[in-house]
């Protein structure tokens, strides 16, 4: 008799070349393999001194994202911010033109922020084991993959043998099941459940999100979901394929030829019922509100109606006082010196549309600076077909190049310091929009309504 089996140890099952010992983490073969510019530099002068090949570049895709600008200069050049994130670029740009590897560099029209793009291009599909040197590969979880971040190291050891070393996780099913609340949103519900677990409540763990909720959701919003799995501790997020999943990905550049065949497979992967977990969370959707992070990580976040939480302890009230909080007050109605709509969390079409809805006839507030940033060309073209970026434009927020931008201020997009953020990204720690910038962590609708009140706001509470 088979035993039931979860999504996870499907898929984990079907990927093991060497089989995991007390002494030895399993071989695990990896389908696609995702690299950018500022960690895989390192890997690639790895192998030309060990003499290594790249062992599948076929399996391999590459981008520019983490450094590029996200304005272009009236010549057409890009300001880079330093000297050394240009060199960057070039050198992913000059190894994988000697290595072979499918790159979407300047002249692309699909080049984009690594976790917006490689879905667009159908490279991620259910069933596959992913990895990139970025710790939000979590993303490409939402189609029912093993996807994780590695670091340099490994993406060397990928690049080189197209397997990784790795011990199994435990599983954890997250149910959510209800009706949601009006105007909350799939990141409302993941910033929910990071504060109900903890930031590192998923340590060990790989997470799978069921319910009606994520069952009902586009694939945006799963991709938002289990983007910040990792904010949780776990190792990946993952969601089981569907039909909306198989809609999503047809006829996309790398969709498999007998695309019908294929999907019979992608459903087969569900969690069989009666599989067990290792542990398991049940959350009503009635119980989420819209959310707002008010420390230095995101699960210090609340509903943004509530009252700030009183400091619980040292490190609690030293995060209170960097994001100049103060326990038992209102957090709606807090000054807001910047905006910022974008990352591989919140910068997908869907994204785009309900940050315009809020914005279309309204003003952002005298003094705050708004930047709204595509994940990828491919959103922008589409974005601009839409005339979202004429909203964006009219109402004073800036509209520019796809990119990472000021998710992790790398690029020269970021605030300055003891400025407040309402960001649409992942993370909200200390300097993560640059040194001495305060971050909160909101929807796109939350954000949005934030920029044209000029304090955090909820979407809702705009007349």
């Amino acid at each position: 008799m088979v035993m039931p089996q979860t999504l996870f140890d499907k898929v984990w099952a079907r990927h093991v070349v060497v089989a995991e010992t007390a002494a030895h983490p399993a071989t695990l073969y990896i389908d696609l393999h995702l690299i950018h510019e500022v960690t895989s530099p390192q890997a690639f002068t790895v192998l030309r001194e060990r003499g290594l090949s790249v062992r599948r570049p076929d399996l391999t895709l590459a981008t520019i994202d983490h450094s590029t600008p996200t304005l272009i200069n009236k010549d057409g050049s890009r300001p880079f911010v330093t000297e050394q994130a240009g060199k960057q670029v070039e050198t992913l740009l000059a190894n994988t033109e000697e290595y072979g590897i499918e790159t979407h560099g300047w002249e692309s029209e699909n080049r984009g922020i690594v976790h917006v793009m490689g879905p667009e291009l159908g490279a991620t599909q259910p069933g596959m084991t992913i990895v990139c040197g970025d710790s939000h590969t979590s993303t490409h979880g939402a189609f029912g993959a093993i996807a994780f971040g590695i670091g340099t190291t490994q993406v060397g050891h990928v690049l080189a043998t197209q397997c990784i070393l790795m011990r199994k996780p435990k599983t954890m099913a997250i149910h959510v099941n209800g009706t949601l609340v009006d105007g909350v949103t799939p990141k409302d519900v993941i910033l929910h459940i990071i504060a109900k677990i903890g930031v590192g409540g998923g340590t060990g763990y790989a997470l799978e999100y069921c319910g009606n909720i994520f069952e009902q959701m586009s694939m945006d919003g799963r991709m938002t979901v289990c983007n910040m799995s990792i904010e949780a501790g776990a190792r990946c997020g993952m969601i089981a394929p569907d039909q909306t999943t198989f809609d999503y990905l047809k006829d996309r550049k790398f969709t498999p030829e007998d695309y019908d065949a294929a999907c019979v497979d992608w459903a087969s992967l569900a969690t069989d019922k009666g599989a067990a977990y290792d542990k398991e969370v049940y959350i009503k959707a009635e119980d989420i509100m819209t959310m707002v992070t008010y420390g230095t990580h995101p699960g210090m976040a609340m509903p943004i109606a509530a009252n700030i939480p009183i400091a619980a302890d040292e490190a609690e009230e030293k995060a209170l006082i960097y994001m100049g909080m103060t326990g038992g007050a209102k957090i709606a109605g807090v000054k807001v010196d910047r905006v910022f709509i974008g990352s591989c969390t919140n910068s997908r079409m869907e994204d785009l549309r309900a940050a315009a809805d809020i914005f279309r006839g309204r003003t952002v507030a005298a003094g705050l600076t708004t930047i709204v940033v595509p994940g990828s060309e491919l959103v922008k073209r589409e974005a601009e077909a839409e005339g979202l970026h004429d909203v964006f434009t009219a109402a004073g927020a800036q509209w520019r190049e796809p990119g990472c931008s000021m998710c992790i201020a790398m690029n020269g997009d970021k605030a300055a310091p003891g400025e407040l953020v309402v960001s649409t990204s992942n993370r909200n720690f200390a300097g993560r929009q640059g040194p001495g910038a305060r971050t909160v962590l909101a929807s796109p609708q939350t954000a949005a309504a934030s920029a044209i009140a000029g304090v955090i706001m909820d979407a809702g509470s705009l007349v």
